[in-house]
């Protein structure tokens, strides 16, 4: 790949800095995907599509290529792909557990039962067949409620079933009495057994869970953006648990409620969050739904925190998850998983807008063009949430839960003034721009 070194600021008035910015008017991109990222990135101004092995600036990959090729591939300094190595460590619904279990063990040494408490905001998990044991004597101890199946490594629904009974599941009871040989050859697909959120908020009587975005864009430090758009993704039928096999009941995935017999492509399953924060504070109130989203901005930092010893940090690589979270009747918001690769296919025109404004605003943070002087705490639709510690709002209000203050640091389903900021920013820059040439 072609020598395009970005080496930060060289003396008081930063003319390399200028110069290297001036230099890269060009850049190189490859995607694995044909739909909104590539529209985004075939539009972008002064970037160029490069196919088979020519060599490249930018690559949107997909998580095969990524463990084919990561380790045997050299990329210059300015280079930039779309996973970290070793992503899924938190994308992997077993690891992402493990990870949280073990983060959460590691808080209540050092700072107390209180402190743990603040990660106390996924169901309980055991994954299968490993932990089949463990699992039975929790299903013992509450006989009755429902339990919910997923694959460790799949996605949009696929293979995922609710269970009460553990007659369901015995395709996955561990057989310590089998030989080596033989457990290799009856390998089952690991899944894990989750509790089930029996109690979700409704609304129209449906459940509905939130994909919400977040890019880091580096573990050490952790810097990490959250996106102010995101969606509420609806069932297509009416919640009950008198049904634990009706799929269109239980599971909001698009790519699951999409082939309901009676889903209406033009009125969809979605809305978008900001509707969603207005109806709940029509409803509850704004201190209560303050609360909510204080709450979710907490499972990013925790969760993100979970993993940020174990990911392989690379100045190279971002990564933008896609979150999915669970309002229940009792407004506490629980993480579900992060997705490493959310979908990017668009389900409407106003879905289509939405996703693509989001890469836009993706690639202005990442910032190939070095346009940016990195002290940026809002980037389009990005807010910043966590730079080595927590960022203040623009207000610099604090609120205290207990003994502990926090920052209420982000914007989550607030208005999404996107054009009006990058406008603004990019004024500021460019006048920064012309003082540094004087």
């Amino acid at each position: 790949m072609a020598k395009n070194k970005s080496t930060g600021y060289k003396g008081p008035y930063g003319y390399q800095k200028q110069k290297e910015r001036e230099q890269r008017t060009c850049i190189r991109f490859k995607c694995s995907l044909t739909n909104t990222i590539f529209d985004v990135l075939q539009k972008r101004p002064g970037w160029i599509e490069v196919k088979d092995e020519g060599e490249w600036d930018f690559y949107w990959c997909d998580v095969g290529w990524l463990r084919e090729n990561f380790d045997h591939t050299y990329m210059d300094d300015h280079v930039r792909i779309c996973h970290f190595r070793n992503h899924y460590e938190l994308t992997r619904k077993n690891y992402m557990v493990k990870n949280l279990k073990r983060y959460r063990k590691q808080i209540e040494r050092e700072f107390g039962k209180l402190e743990a408490s603040k990660c106390d905001f996924f169901p309980k998990t055991f994954e299968l067949p490993s932990e089949y044991h463990l699992f039975v004597e929790e299903f013992k101890k509450n006989p009755g409620i429902t339990w919910i199946m997923k694959p460790v490594a799949r996605s949009q629904g696929k293979g995922i079933f609710l269970f009460r009974k553990l007659k369901d599941i015995m395709d996955w009871k561990k057989d310590g009495n089998k030989s080596d040989d033989l457990r290799e050859e009856t390998q089952i697909e690991n899944y894990v057994a989750q509790r089930y959120i029996e109690n979700p908020y409704l609304i129209g009587g449906r459940k509905f869970d939130l994909r919400v975005y977040v890019l880091v864009t580096s573990y050490v430090p952790l810097k990490a953006w959250l996106y102010r758009d995101g969606f509420a993704r609806f069932s297509n039928t009416r919640f009950t648990l008198n049904s634990i096999d009706d799929q269109y009941i239980h599971l909001t995935n698009v790519a699951v409620q999409k082939t309901a017999p009676d889903y209406d492509p033009e009125k969809g399953c979605k809305w978008q969050i900001q509707r969603l924060r207005q109806y709940l504070t029509a409803k509850h109130g704004p201190e209560t739904v303050e609360n909510i989203f204080r709450d979710i901005d907490n499972i990013f930092i925790k969760s993100l925190q979970s993993v940020q010893k174990v990911i392989i940090n690379d100045k190279h690589c971002f990564e933008l998850y896609g979150y999915d979270i669970l309002i229940d009747e009792d407004f506490k918001p629980w993480l579900l998983e992060v997705n490493a690769s959310p979908s990017l296919t668009a389900s409407s025109q106003e879905d289509y807008e939405l996703k693509c404004h989001l890469l836009e605003d993706m690639l202005h943070v990442v910032d190939m063009e070095g346009r940016l002087t990195g002290k940026e705490k809002h980037i389009g639709g990005f807010d910043l949430m966590w730079n080595d510690g927590q960022v203040c709002r623009d207000d610099g209000s604090m609120e205290i839960k207990g003994n502990t203050s926090f920052v209420a640091n982000t914007y989550l389903g607030c208005l999404n003034d996107r054009k009006k900021q990058l406008k603004q920013l990019f004024k500021s820059l460019n006048l920064q721009k012309k003082v540094l040439v004087y």
